[in-house]
């Protein structure tokens, strides 16, 4: 039997609290390769049952988390370019203010 859309909603926000109620203090953070210490940088951390934290490295308190769903549709939308930028015109281009 399907989950209705209010088991949906509870069970998402049950998820969601267990995943913050984690202490992550004695996770390993982790960077792109090349990256330095110095530079500012997004770092991943893995979580119990495939869940994903992450944050940046300029504000290490603030953490956000992500179940395996939530990371997994995340990640496949990246490679998918769902979340490519368009490039802003230049000046002198079509579209670009003068």
């Amino acid at each position: 039997m399907a989950e209705t859309e209010q088991e949906i909603k509870a069970r998402k926000e049950r998820e969601r609290d267990e995943l913050y109620a984690l202490d992550i203090s004695g996770v390993e953070w982790r960077s792109a390769p090349g990256t330095e210490e110095h530079e500012e940088r997004v770092e991943i951390a893995d979580l119990p049952d495939g869940a994903v934290a992450m944050r940046s490295s300029l504000d290490p308190d603030t953490v956000l988390r992500y179940t395996e769903a939530e990371w997994t549709a995340f990640v496949l939308g990246a490679r998918d370019g769902e979340f490519d930028l368009e490039p802003a015109p230049h000046s002198g281009e079509p579209g670009a203010d003068a």
